[in-house]
């Protein structure tokens, strides 16, 4: 790992820890190096406050791939499977997180951002899941749907209190069996085969 990643790593964690005590708009980058055992100068250059809560999403996002490719045959399976780690990578910052995530909704620096990191993480889901390719349907077209199911999800874990993810798994069930009947629609439509499709046989002239 680069220099500059480890210091954006141990700056992600400090802040979330922070912001599980206090509000965002509270915490200085300051307390934040010093929380991470960091100077201030180690961020110079390397990560502001605004990047830090920048670059959350993708540090989220690793944990879908931190176990390989599910064996399961089923994409929707694999895709719940890679998700589903995502949240529950999420679930021990859910405090500090949460605050962040509410901060990001107010400020509209961030949240005209959102729809690029959403596309990322439905990316890297898909290639977690062994999914990224036009198969069945284009790949551009599957990242919409699987962000949409990821945003949709996320709502119902800040829900999810429990620490079962009864919500959670229920709305990235229920999401993901809409966009797999959405992209059977497209399929049908366009007729373009699925991997499980068998080749259709050449009538002889």
């Amino acid at each position: 790992m680069a220099a500059a990643d480890k210091i954006i790593e141990k700056g992600l964690k400090a802040a979330l820890e922070l912001a599980a005590t206090r509000a965002w708009t509270d915490i200085p980058l300051a307390d934040i190096a010093a929380k991470a055992k960091l100077s201030l100068s180690d961020f110079h250059g390397v990560a502001s406050r605004e990047d830090l809560v920048e670059a959350l999403d993708g540090w989220f996002d690793k944990a879908m791939s931190a176990e390989g490719v599910p064996d399961d045959t089923s994409p929707r399976e694999r895709l719940f499977e890679v998700i589903m780690r995502r949240f529950e990578a999420m679930e021990p910052c859910r405090a500090g997180l949460t605050e962040i995530l509410k901060f990001r909704e107010t400020s509209l620096t961030h949240l005209v951002r959102l729809p690029q990191h959403r596309h990322a993480t439905a990316a890297w889901a898909l290639a977690s899941a062994g999914l990224d390719d036009d198969t069945g349907a284009p790949a551009s077209l599957k990242r919409i749907a699987i962000a949409f199911v990821i945003a949709e999800t996320e709502r119902a874990w800040r829900k999810d209190t429990n620490g079962d993810f009864a919500l959670t798994m229920a709305a990235l069930d229920k999401g993901l069996r809409r966009a797999e009947d959405r992209l059977g629609q497209f399929r049908r439509f366009t007729g373009r085969k699925t991997p499980d499709t068998p080749p259709t046989e050449e009538t002889p002239e």
